[in-house]
């Protein structure tokens, strides 16, 4: 099994360091790093056995017959992970291909938390 992200993801993830940092969610730089670094962790090691559920119509910008699934940081905060799964020499690849939480996507998707 491998977990691949495009390049726009890994931008994404480095950015959301500062943008947590900066807006004040975190009051030390280091806090937001382990922040984006656990959200890492659970794409990497718990997102392939973890619930996935077909992404919804408006998700096929991002790519065809996405899954997602859903990291729950904390009661205020979960985070969407939306990949394409696919074999490729017999091997499991789940490429992430969008990442967003509750306070930008929740209203897309029709699930209850």
């Amino acid at each position: 099994m491998k977990v691949l992200a495009t390049p726009k993801i890994h931008d994404y993830l480095d950015d959301l360091v500062t943008v947590l940092y900066e807006n004040g969610y975190f009051g030390f730089e280091d806090f937001a790093i382990d922040y984006v670094n656990d959200l890492i962790d659970f794409i990497i090691t718990r997102m392939p056995t973890s619930l996935q559920r077909p992404a919804p119509k408006y998700y096929e910008k991002y790519g065809k017959k996405l899954k997602y699934t859903v990291y729950r940081r904390s009661k205020n905060t979960h985070w969407y992970i939306f990949f394409n799964k696919y074999k490729d020499k017999g091997e499991i690849i789940y490429m992430v291909r969008y990442i967003g939480n509750n306070h930008t996507d929740a209203h897309h998707l029709d699930i209850s938390l």
